[in-house]
C-alpha cells in the first residue's frame, strides 16, 4: 500500500471509533471487525481497575492499545511525557497524574474526532498538566531536546514511516532521555498478503516490524540500550481472532507465536558520540 493510503484507512477506523464511543459508549477493536466488542486478544485487559476507575468511562472505551505503557515507564514526578497517537486520551490522564503538577502530559494524534474526544475527557477528568496536539506522529510538533519520556500504545505499528517516527521521537528527546511503547510485533516475516490489506493495516497487524527489524530502526535513529520485552504472546485461536474475517493463507492465520504484543525501550545518548577520528597518513 501507498504511505497515503495507509493514512486515510488508519485515519477513518480510528474516527469511526471515537464516534462509536460518542454514540454507543464503546469503541471497535484495535484488531477486530467493526462489529465486535473490545474483548479480543490485542486490547483486553491492559489497565488495572484502580487505575482507571476515577478516569472518565469514554477515556477507558476508546482505549484501542496493546498494553499499558504507562505502568513500565517508571514516569517520575516533573517529568514532561509524550504520547505518540493518544486517541481519546487514556494514557495521557495517567502520565499527568503520574508525573504530578510539575510535570506535564503532552498527547500527539491526527484524527479530529479522537482529539475532540481526549479534550473532553481531560475536561470531565479535572486534571489541569494536560495538552493535547494535532498533528503526525512523523511530524511531531515540538521542539528538538523537550521531553523526558515519549510513550506510544498500538499506535507505530500504524505509521507506512517508521523510520521517520524514531527520528522524531529521539529528536524531541532530551539527551539521556527514553522511549517506552507498547506496540505490536511479529517474529519471522509475515506474508504480503497481510502487508497489503488495508483492514488489517488499520487493525494493527499488517504494519507490525519484526521484532529485530524493530531493534535494528531504533539504533538507526539513533538509540541505545533497546530492549524488547513480550507482552502477551498470541497463540493460534487468537491470531484467528485478529485474522477475523480476512481471506488469509492458512500459514499466517495458523501461526500461533509468530504475533506478540511487546513492551519496547530505549534510551537516547545522554552525550552524542564523538565522530572517530581521521587517521594520520602513512609516510
Amino acid at each position: 500500500m501507498e504511505p497515503i493510503n495507509v493514512k486515510s484507512v488508519v485515519k477513518q477506523r480510528y474516527a469511526q471509533a471515537a464516534l462509536s464511543v460518542k454514540s454507543a459508549g464503546k469503541a471497535s477493536c484495535c484488531g477486530g471487525g467493526s462489529d465486535r466488542s473490545c474483548a479480543d486478544p490485542i486490547t483486553s485487559d491492559l489497565y488495572a481497575s484502580e487505575q482507571v476507575a476515577q478516569l472518565p468511562e469514554a477515556a477507558v472505551q476508546a482505549s484501542l492499545g496493546c498494553g499499558n505503557p504507562t505502568a513500565l515507564a517508571e514516569l517520575k514526578p516533573g517529568e514532561v511525557v509524550l504520547d505518540l497517537g493518544s486517541g481519546g486520551g487514556i494514557d495521557v490522564l495517567l502520565s499527568a497524574k503520574r508525573v504530578g503538577p510539575s510535570g506535564k502530559a503532552y498527547g500527539l494524534d491526527m484524527t479530529d474526532e479522537m482529539l475532540a474526544l481526549a479534550i473532553e475527557n481531560k475536561r470531565k477528568a479535572g486534571i489541569q498538566n494536560v495538552e493535547f496536539l494535532r498533528g503526525e506522529i512523523e511530524n511531531i510538533p515540538l521542539p528538538s531536546d523537550s521531553v523526558d519520556v515519549v510513550i506510544s500504545n498500538c499506535v507505530i505499528n500504524l505509521s507506512a514511516d517508521k523510520d521517520r517516527v524514531l527520528r522524531e521521537a529521539f529528536r524531541v528527546l532530551k539527551p539521556g532521555g527514553r522511549i517506552a511503547v507498547s506496540d505490536v510485533v511479529t517474529r519471522g516475516e509475515i506474508s504480503a498478503e497481510i502487508r497489503n490489506n488495508g483492514e488489517l493495516w488499520a487493525g494493527c497487524v499488517a504494519g507490525a516490524l519484526e521484532e529485530n527489524d524493530y531493534r535494528a530502526k531504533l539504533s538507526a535513529a539513533g538509540f541505545a540500550h533497546v530492549e524488547i520485552e513480550p507482552t502477551r504472546i498470541y497463540e493460534t485461536q487468537d491470531v484467528q481472532e485478529l485474522l477475523d474475517g480476512q481471506a488469509i493463507g492458512a500459514e499466517d492465520s495458523q501461526g500461533g507465536g509468530k504475533f506478540m504484543s511487546a513492551f519496547i525501550r530505549a534510551v537516547k545518548p545522554a552525550v552524542a558520540k564523538a565522530a572517530p577520528a581521521s587517521r594520520a597518513r602513512c609516510c
